[in-house]
């Protein structure tokens, strides 16, 4: 048996409930195999897991969709992978925060060699949750202005920087001057620091009354009411994070006053269903870092020892970018 140390949670709770632990990684079952960490993916969805947002199962619970490794063992029936293959993955179930794991090797995307293990395991889930917003939840065209809150954040970077090489012009948000430089490096046209100036009445103004078709929505409750005052009629409120807090019940004639509005909330699980569809949209990541339009900045790197530490930063929203746990 192998050993690993593993970050696990015995209730919902501040970054203080991250404990670490020592267990037996396990050997692979059939279809499986067995990972060794080389970099471990911090998400906003983490936080939401540690803290109760999205309950997990039960407890002592494990927490942590996203890393990249190296495949160190292989359980009957996997012949798609070899011993000694980098991989990533971003998905269910919980527990990337360890030195060590077993996963299904469906689960499982080969990462090339042009991509580092720190990129693939920062880059991975938040790409290809951009592809999907991008590409079929709403497609974005040549010429049309949407906003997208959280330019500076970790989807947000990706989803500016996609758009704007797909012809849009971006209206990013921020919630500090200090993001606003990054925002604009991501290719947003116009930037808006939402804690001072109502940011609604700002793209109201840019787009000379006429509001975007579609604004993504990260933040959640601080942004949501702001969000559906952007939108032009017909258009779409692309609900996927929550980072401020739980969205309030909403009263659905609302948006048949407001202009006939859609709204959506869009989940990875859904977007990446069967093998083919995961591995499409991992590949057409990859080749959108390897044709340059994707970009990433170097994540800020934390011991796996120190998660706490990393859910602290990435609450105070003290991190620009990325960030990722390195394992033994």
């Amino acid at each position: 048996m192998t050993g690993t140390r593993v970050v696990l949670i015995d209730r919902p709770g501040g970054p203080e409930v991250l404990r670490l632990d020592e267990r037996e990684a396990g050997e692979p079952g059939p279809g499986e195999v067995l990972l060794r960490h080389t970099a471990i993916g911090v998400n906003f969805i983490d936080v939401q897991h540690r803290s109760g947002r999205y309950p997990l199962p039960s407890y002592p619970a494990p927490i942590g969709f996203e890393a990249a490794a190296v495949v160190e063992r292989l359980g009957e029936g996997v012949d798609a992978l070899r011993v000694g293959d980098r991989v990533a993955y971003g998905a269910p179930p919980p527990g990337s925060y360890a030195d060590r794991r077993c996963l299904p090797a469906t689960l499982l995307v080969p990462v090339p060699d042009n991509v580092g293990d720190e990129m693939a395991a920062s880059l991975l889930n938040k790409g290809i949750t951009a592809h999907y917003l991008l590409h079929a939840t709403r497609p974005v065209s040549p010429g049309e202005t949407i906003l997208v809150h959280a330019a500076a954040g970790g989807v947000g970077s990706l989803l500016c920087q996609w758009a704007a090489a797909k012809g849009a012009r971006v209206i990013g948000t921020v919630g500090s001057a200090g993001k606003i430089p990054v925002a604009v490096k991501n290719g947003c046209a116009f930037v808006i620091n939402y804690t001072e100036e109502d940011f609604a009445e700002r793209v109201r103004a840019i787009t000379g009354g006429a509001g975007v078709p579609a604004v993504f929505d990260s933040v959640g409750r601080s942004t949501f009411e702001g969000s559906l005052r952007c939108i032009a009629d017909r258009g779409l409120l692309v609900s996927f994070g929550t980072a401020s807090g739980a969205i309030p019940p909403l009263d659905l004639f609302r948006l048949n006053q407001m202009g006939s509005l859609f709204v959506t909330s869009p989940a990875f699980v859904t977007h990446t269903k069967g093998r083919e569809q995961l591995l499409s949209r991992a590949a057409a990541v990859f080749a959108a870092v390897a044709s340059g339009t994707l970009r990433l900045d170097p994540p800020r790197v934390y011991p796996l020892e120190q998660a706490a530490a990393a859910h602290r930063d990435m609450q105070d929203r003290s991190v620009l970018g990325v960030a990722v746990l390195r394992p033994a």
